[in-house]
C-alpha cells in the first residue's frame, strides 16, 4: 500500500477518534454538571445532554454542502475547528445554556465528519484497500470511545472541577487533528468536478503513481459526463443508491446498538446482574467492540462487504433471539453479559465496519456528499429516536419484547442483504457509478 495514502487516511479518520470521545466524554461529568446547576431530568437530558445529539443531526443533514462546495479537506479542517472551539467553550462554561451551546457546536463536528472523512478516504483509496482504509474512521471512533471512558477515569477525582478537564481534554487531540489535516491534499475527484485538472493530476501522481494520471482522469471525467448542473440526489436515476443508503443506515440503528450501547449497565442490571458487575460487563462491550471493528477492518477487502453483512446478520438474529429469550425465561443473569458480547461482535465486524464504508461507495463523485449527508442524516435521526424511547419501552412492553423486536428488524435485514446489496469491493468508484445509476 502507498503509504502516503495510509498517512493521509487515518489523518482523516482521526475525525472518528474525534467523533467517539466527543460523543462519550459528557458520561463521565453529566451528573455532577445536573448537581452543580440543579437541573430537572427533563432540562438535563434535553438541553444539557441532548443538545450534542441534536448538533450531530444538524450536522449530518447540512454536512454535505460544504463536502461538496468547499471540499472534503477544508470541511475536515472546520470540523477540526468546531471540536477545539467546543471543548475549550464547554470546559469554560459557567451555566447550562453556555455549556449546551457549545457541546451543540461539537455536535455539528460529529455529524459533518460522518459525511467528510469517508468522502474524502474513499476518493484517495485504490479500489483493492478502500474497505480497509475507509474502516479507518470507524475504528477510530471506538478507539475514542474507550480513550473517553479511561480519560474520564484518570480525571474523575482531581477536584470539584473535574468535569472541566473531562470535557476540555478534547482540546488537544483535537488542536493536533486539525493541524495535521492541513498535511493532507485535496480530493482529486473532487477536484476535477470543480475542474481543477491540473491540481487533480499533480495529487493522482502521487496516489497512482504506477498508472497513468492522464488515463485515471479519463475514466472519472467518463463517470462526470452523466452530470447534469444543479441536480440533486432525489432524481430518478439515483433512486437506487439511495434506498440502499437509507436502508443501511434504517437497519444499523434498526439492531438496537445505540440502544445497547447508551444503557448497557441499565439492561444488564434489569437480567439481574448486581450494579458493579454490570459496569464492569459494560467496560467489556467496549474491548469487543474494538476488536471485532480491527478483524471487519482486516476482513472487509478479503470477503467483502456483503459477506461481513451475511455473518453479521445471523449473528445478529441469533444473539438478540437470546438476549430476548433470557428476558421471557428469566434466564440467569450470568448468561447475559455472553449475549450482548455476542451481539457486539455481529454489529462490529458487520454493519459497524461495513456502513460507513458502503454508503461512501455508492454515490457519484459530484453527489457523493449530498449522498453521505442524506444516509449520515437517517443515522443520525434514528439514533436520536431509537434510544430515547427504550426506557419507556422497557417499562410498558417489557425488554424482552423489545429485543424480539430488534431481531425481526435484523430478520428483514438479512433479506436486504440477499436481494438487494451489491457487493463493492475491489471495484473503482467510477464503475460503481456505471452499475448502479440507472
Amino acid at each position: 500500500m502507498n503509504r502516503k495514502i495510509l498517512i493521509w487516511s487515518i489523518t482523516a479518520a482521526l475525525a472518528g477518534f474525534l467523533f467517539g470521545f466527543d460523543t462519550v466524554v459528557i458520561s463521565g461529568a453529566e451528573k455532577k454538571l445536573q448537581l452543580l446547576w440543579g437541573s430537572s431530568d427533563m432540562f438535563h437530558g434535553v438541553v444539557v445532554i441532548g443538545m450534542a445529539l441534536w448538533g450531530t443531526v444538524v450536522g449530518a443533514f447540512f454536512g454535505g454542502i460544504p463536502t461538496n462546495r468547499i471540499g472534503r479537506k477544508n470541511t475536515l479542517i472546520w470540523i477540526g475547528v468546531l471540536y477545539t472551539i467546543s471543548a475549550v467553550g464547554s470546559a469554560f462554561a459557567n451555566d447550562p445554556w453556555t455549556f449546551a451551546f457549545f457541546r451543540f457546536i461539537g455536535g455539528l463536528g460529529v455529524g459533518a465528519s460522518t459525511i467528510a472523512a469517508p468522502a474524502y478516504i474513499s476518493e484517495i483509496a485504490p479500489a483493492k484497500d478502500r474497505g480497509k482504509l475507509v474502516g479507518l474512521y470507524q475504528f477510530n471512533i471506538v478507539f475514542g470511545i474507550l480513550i473517553a471512558f479511561l480519560s474520564n477515569y484518570l480525571l474523575n477525582d482531581i477536584g470539584e472541577n473535574a468535569w472541566r478537564w473531562m470535557v476540555g481534554v478534547e482540546a488537544f487531540p483535537a488542536a493536533f487533528y486539525t493541524v495535521f489535516v492541513l498535511t493532507v491534499p485535496k480530493s482529486p475527484r473532487w477536484l476535477l468536478t470543480k475542474f481543477r485538472n491540473y491540481e487533480a493530476k499533480k495529487v493522482l501522481q502521487i496516489i497512482s503513481p504506477d498508472q497513468d494520471p492522464e488515463k485515471l482522469m479519463l475514466e472519472i471525467k467518463d463517470e462526470m459526463d452523466n452530470m447534469v448542473p444543479n441536480e440533486n440526489i432525489f432524481l430518478k436515476k439515483y433512486r437506487f443508491p439511495l434506498i440502499l443508503a437509507f436502508l443501511m443506515a434504517f437497519f444499523n440503528q434498526l439492531s438496537g446498538i445505540n440502544a445497547l450501547l447508551y444503557y448497557a449497565p441499565r439492561i444488564l442490571t434489569e437480567a439481574g446482574l448486581a450494579e458493579s458487575s454490570a459496569l464492569l460487563s459494560s467496560i467489556g462491550v467496549g474491548v469487543t467492540n474494538m476488536l471485532f471493528t480491527l478483524l471487519g477492518i482486516f476482513l472487509i477487502d478479503r470477503l467483502g462487504r456483503k459477506q461481513l453483512m451475511y455473518i453479521c446478520s445471523f449473528g445478529y438474529i441469533i444473539s438478540l433471539s437470546l438476549v430476548s429469550a433470557a428476558f421471557f425465561f428469566n434466564w440467569e443473569g450470568s448468561f447475559m453479559p455472553i449475549f450482548l458480547f455476542m451481539f457486539i461482535a455481529a454489529h462490529a465486524i458487520g454493519q459497524g465496519t461495513v456502513i460507513w464504508v458502503f454508503i461512501s461507495e455508492i454515490f457519484p463523485n459530484h453527489l457523493r456528499g449530498y449522498g453521505q449527508s442524506f444516509g449520515s442524516s437517517v443515522h443520525w435521526v434514528l439514533a436520536a429516536v431509537v434510544p430515547s424511547l427504550v426506557p419507556v419501552l422497557f417499562s410498558t412492553i417489557g425488554a424482552g419484547m423489545v429485543f424480539l423486536f430488534f431481531t425481526i428488524m435484523m430478520a428483514f435485514q438479512l433479506l436486504f442483504v440477499i436481494f438487494m446489496m451489491p457487493e463493492t469491493k475491489g471495484i473503482s468508484l467510477e464503475e460503481l457509478s456505471k452499475k448502479l445509476i440507472k
